[in-house]
């Protein structure tokens, strides 16, 4: 199954699989992003040795994207990015979604232990 197939049909995998990066780590940075008029708070891990990068983002309105980032054969970088359903999100831990919120809502990045954003 290629990324855009994991993307579309298998989000809430995703989702599993990067609350299990995090909660592994000593140190998880949630980022603050933004670019022209929109902006975003930001978890993400890099998977397998080919740095591929998958994200979980949340804008302002309480929307929540899925990001996968990735390398083709041409050494291009390709992204594909969904807005999750409800019940999708309802995959995302509570305190995950507060520390992202925070970030949000101060415009500014904080670093905290992976365990707290897994529960």
């Amino acid at each position: 199954m290629n990324y855009e197939e994991l993307v579309k049909n298998q989000a809430g995998k995703l989702i599993e699989k990067l609350v299990l990066e995090i909660r592994n780590k000593k140190a998880v940075d949630v980022r603050f992003e933004f670019m022209d008029n929109d902006q975003w708070s930001v978890i993400s891990v890099y998977m397998d040795e080919q740095d591929n990068e998958l994200a979980l983002r949340l804008h302002p309105g309480d929307s929540y994207v899925l990001y996968v980032g990735y390398y083709d054969d041409q050494d291009e970088l390709l992204e594909i990015t969904r807005t999750l359903s409800e019940e999708e999100r309802k995959g995302i831990p509570k305190s995950m979604q507060k520390v992202m919120g925070k970030v949000l809502s101060d415009e500014e990045g904080l670093r905290v232990p992976g365990t707290l954003l897994s529960t």
